[in-house]
């Protein structure tokens, strides 16, 4: 309906916005002009001519600082979060179970059981939250992850999650530098235990990858014994590139703990670990003997898959998934419609 000539004319929306904003810059612009006027301290203060300004040093990635998340306030709020929706969470998705504890016994039976390094496989996210329920006291109240300083400390509000909720301490994947070598080791020795992922990195296939030397380097650094440990069943759950995680079971077993030999050198210590992560895996499909037999005749099967490429690669793998139960999804049962046969 068109407007009346007499009707009397009303500003739009637009232009009251516009008279506002107006308003509000004759209001503070004489104000800005005083401040800026007047320098520092509302101000930064100038840098002479010819005079280079440090740079800040940085506080995320590999120096993100972490001590906090060690007092007693964080530590109650982890106790919450691990005890409480993380293990719901984690029981509802994986219902995982544990075998392989019983060789922590003698350690777990000393007064004062001395701090351990924990190297499971990676297969996914869901393995560092699996770890922290599963792993049995007195090692899980002062649990330190290594975590990935270039994914999960490269944002301040992923860096106080995880710092907060796994008590996560950055580390760079591909070296274990002196910085962090030398954070490791006063944590551990002021009784803190540490999981560490020796592959570096989740497994973009399903299959395991090579062991880098940083767990066997940090153990001989340290003193503590390593712990290898299996997780079976995550990677089909929640592997790298999948958007939501499946519902299913999964394994964990932990192995005798291991120190590095007298005539052992960092390399080959790390291979006897990835070796004993491997026969763990064995285990998860078969049992203790057939895996220890196996491994005598040195038949097991690698972490890192058979040498094929492509689909054999992938057959390979489906059909070890096949032989155990972790990693079943457990699929909703399906009514059919009654057709009045």
């Amino acid at each position: 309906m068109a407007r009346r000539d007499d009707a009397p004319w009303k500003p739009s929306n637009l232009a009251k916005a516009a008279r506002l904003g107006n308003w509000v810059e004759r209001i503070t612009h004489p104000i800005a002009k005083r401040t800026y006027r007047q320098g520092f301290p509302y101000l930064p203060p100038t840098v002479p001519l010819g005079m280079d300004v440090p740079h800040k040093p940085a506080k995320l990635g590999a120096d993100y600082d972490t001590s906090w998340a060690r007092k007693a306030p964080a530590k109650f709020v982890r106790r919450g979060i691990v005890n409480g929706p993380m293990r719901l969470v984690i029981k509802g998705i994986t219902s995982p179970k544990v075998y392989g504890t019983d060789r922590l016994s003698d350690l777990q039976r000393l007064d004062d059981p001395p701090p351990l390094i924990f190297t499971p496989n990676h297969h996914s996210h869901l393995d560092t939250a699996v770890m922290a329920i599963t792993v049995p006291e007195p090692w899980r109240s002062k649990l330190v992850v290594a975590a990935a300083a270039d994914y999960f400390f490269d944002k301040r509000w992923k860096a106080m999650m995880a710092s907060l909720s796994l008590n996560a301490i950055p580390i760079d994947r591909e070296v274990t530098g002196r910085k962090s070598s030398e954070m490791i080791k006063e944590l551990i020795d002021d009784g803190w235990s540490l999981m560490i992922y020796p592959e570096g990195g989740r497994s973009p296939d399903g299959w395991g990858q090579d062991f880098k030397g940083g767990a066997a380097y940090l153990s001989a650094r340290t003193g503590a014994a390593v712990v290898p440990v299996f997780i079976d069943g995550t990677g089909a759950l929640f592997g790298k590139g999948m958007k939501r995680p499946k519902l299913g079971t999964t394994k964990v077993v932990f192995g005798h703990p291991l120190r590095a030999l007298d005539e052992e050198n960092t390399r080959r210590f790390s291979a006897r670990i990835e070796a004993a992560v491997a026969e763990l895996g064995d285990e998860s499909l078969t049992d203790f003997w057939t895996a220890r037999q196996r491994s005598a005749r040195k038949e097991n099967t690698k972490l890192t898959g058979p040498e094929y490429t492509g689909w054999r690669r992938q057959w390979a793998l489906s059909e070890r998934r096949e032989m155990g139960t972790a990693g079943l999804r457990r699929r909703q049962k399906r009514r059919w419609p009654d057709l009045g046969n």
